[in-house]
């Protein structure tokens, strides 16, 4: 059996590297060490002697950057930013496992490590959780999922640090990652988009600023609604279309061309998608 498929025995792992200490990485570095991890290693672009001091680790440059006296290599860098940091890593020598956390890449992003290292076990940790700012409370990963993928031993650190944290995961396999990434980016980018529109439309008909700040409201009591209502999602949909109130979405849909047009597709769209989901047919 190859190292990167044997099973792990835990507890484990106790010491940390991470490359990448913006939003994400520094929350999840944060969360290791709250939860008895050591931190141990950091190297990234923007300050990691500032965020390597805070953490008790050694800032080191990307191109010096080893970390094979670490149990674990995180890297949590951008989608676009992946490729490059790999192939300066993949120089020196790694942990014997390695994760990376973007959402749109498999596993196979970091098999240039494998050049110089043919044993070490290469993984995914993507946490389905939006990081505005970084959350280093290990609160925040309660009750999250984490999607991994990759060799057995990788899959099975991405595990442990997930219940470690008190959170969930699950295999989300390399051909797959892409429509679940882009699944992830309708559930959070996608919602606030939506509500972006409804506030412009507001905006545009001089209602008053508190409007908004109802439609943001609103928007998560649905939200909310929906969570009771899992996994049956379609109970929550509200409004005319759910409804079968046909007349009344019309009438909205001849003011919108009138003071709005430019929103009429997305409207149009959004009713089709209703009425799918709740096996109505097109008036």
């Amino acid at each position: 059996m190859k190292p990167s498929e044997r099973p792990i025995k835990t507890p484990w792992p106790a010491s940390l590297a991470l490359v990448g200490p913006g939003k994400v990485g520094r929350s999840l570095g944060a969360w290791f060490r709250a939860t008895g991890g050591e931190l141990r290693r950091l190297a990234g672009r923007r300050t990691p002697e500032v965020v390597a001091a805070r953490f008790g680790a050694a800032a080191t440059k990307l191109g010096r950057f080893a970390s094979d006296d670490c149990d674990l290599l995180l890297i949590a860098v951008s989608d676009p930013a992946l490729d490059a940091v790999v192939a300066a890593l993949a120089e020196r020598p790694q942990a014997p496992v390695v994760l990376h956390t973007a959402g749109n890449r498999g596993a196979s992003a970091l098999e240039p490590l494998r050049t110089f290292q043919p044993e070490i076990a290469l993984g995914t940790l993507h946490p389905l959780k939006a990081f505005p700012e970084p959350l280093e409370d290990p609160a925040e990963g309660v009750g999250i999922f984490f999607a991994l993928d990759g060799d057995r031993r990788a899959r099975e650190a991405g595990r442990i640090l997930a219940e470690r944290w008190r959170a969930t995961s699950g295999v989300i396999a390399g051909p797959d990652r892409i429509l679940y990434h882009l699944a992830a980016t309708l559930s959070a980018g996608g919602v606030v988009t939506l509500v972006a529109a409804a506030c412009a439309l507001a905006r545009r008909l001089d209602l008053p600023q508190e409007v908004s700040r109802g439609y943001l409201e609103l928007a998560r009591g649905a939200l909310e609604h929906a969570e009771d209502a899992l996994p049956e999602f379609e109970q929550a949909i509200t409004g005319p279309v759910a409804r079968g109130d046909e007349a009344a979405f019309e009438r909205q849909l001849d003011e919108l061309a009138r003071r709005a047009p430019e929103l009429q597709p997305l409207v149009l769209e959004l009713a089709a998608e209703t009425r799918r989901r709740l096996g109505r047919q097109p008036p």
